[in-house]
Formats: C-alpha cells, structure tokens, sequence
C-alpha cells in the first residue's frame, strides 16, 4: 500500500514497475476511465503524473516528450468515449435495470441529472469529475444523443481535460522539480481538487431538497 492507496494508484510505483511501458499503461488507464465501464482508475493522478515526470526526466527517466504524450492521451481519452457511448446504445438499459456492485444505479441517475443540466457542457464539464467522466459517455449513448454532436462535444473535452492536467503536472515540475520527491502529496491535491464539482453539486442538491421540504 502507498499514500494513494493500492500499489497499481500510484504512478511512481507503476513507472519504476514497468519502466518504458509506462506510457502505454497509462494511455490503456485513460481509455477504459473514459467510458469502458470501470470508473474507480486514476486518470487524472496520472496524466499529472506524466507531466510531471516530463519535466523531471533527468530525475525519473521518463523519455516521452510532449509532442507525443499530449496527441496519443488525447486520442485514448477520446476512444475511450466512443467506446462507452456506443455500449451505452448495445447494452446501457440492462447495465441500469441491473444495478451492479460497480455499475450502480445511482451512478447512472446522478449522471443523468448532470448531463440535463448541462447540455452539451456535461461533455467537457464531466471529463473533469471523476465516476461522471465515465457515466456521461454511457448515459449519451443510452439517450442515443446524436453521435455527430457527441463526438465533437467528447473531442474538445478530451483536448481540455489531457491538455490541461499534463501541462499543470509539466509546469509545477519545471517551476519545482524537487516536486518529483512529492508526487504523491501533490497527486492526492489534483484528487482532492478533481472531487470538488461533485461535492458542490452534492451540498446544492442537500440545500435545494430542504428548501422544498421545508
């Protein structure tokens, strides 16, 4: 066990782990995180952790550049939501009627509320919440929201969401490279900081569902 949790959350034990195809392992993390129905993955842990190790190459051995990096986990990121759209439209309905031990029901209603308030937003919004980054691809695609204005939608949030956790992790690491010592500190904050929409949305759910009641 680690600061983050299980050995396979933190990506330093990953990288000295698997050491060159690291890269790779995280851009199969990012790919089913983003819609391949298993939500509990540290996606943003490790694109922070990518730019990161970027900037501290010389400490960690980590030899993908940017220009490589950003394209191909923008890619993955993207995949990964057509592929859970289009599961939501073979197999979403039975997925929801079942109510699994990791597949829950209120994942799919929570989900649900966030993408009726949001509209087209949801897409981008949801890329940076996580259970949401996964759910949202599923309830598009049990919706059958048009797959024209899902895939430009899901496209720009994949280019916002890789873009702007990878460079934050590159741009602390240049600006601190004794960071590198610390990624775990800082990983647990990019957590922290990740989970905050969905707290905000819970506490104005609570103080709404007073209101009426009272």
């Amino acid at each position: 066990m680690h600061a983050l949790g299980p050995s396979w959350m933190d990506p330093n034990y990953l990288l000295a782990e698997f050491g060159g195809a690291f890269f790779w392992l995280s851009m199969l993390i990012v790919f089913i995180e983003c819609g391949v129905l298993f939500p509990i993955l540290p996606g943003d842990s490790l694109l922070f952790a990518i730019g990161l190790f970027t900037a501290t190459s010389d400490q960690t051995g980590f030899d993908v550049p940017l220009w490589q990096s950003l394209p191909l986990l923008m890619i993955a990121a993207f995949a990964g939501n057509v592929a859970g759209y289009e599961i939501g439209r073979l197999i979403g309905p039975s997925l929801y009627e079942r109510d699994g031990r990791i597949l829950k029901r209120k994942y799919f209603d929570q989900t649900s509320e966030f993408f009726d308030k949001h509209g087209n937003k949801a897409l981008v919004i949801g890329r940076f919440v996580p259970i949401v980054r996964t759910f949202i691809t599923l309830v598009a695609g049990v919706s059958r929201m048009d797959r024209r204005r899902f895939f430009v939608w899901s496209a720009v949030g994949a280019v916002l969401w890789v873009a702007s956790v990878v460079l934050a992790g590159y741009l602390l690491g240049n600006a601190f490279p004794w960071l590198g010592d610390k990624i775990d500190i800082m990983i647990l904050l990019v957590v922290l900081v990740s989970v905050l929409p969905m707290v905000w949305e819970y506490y104005k759910h609570r103080k709404a569902s007073r209101v009426t009641v009272s």
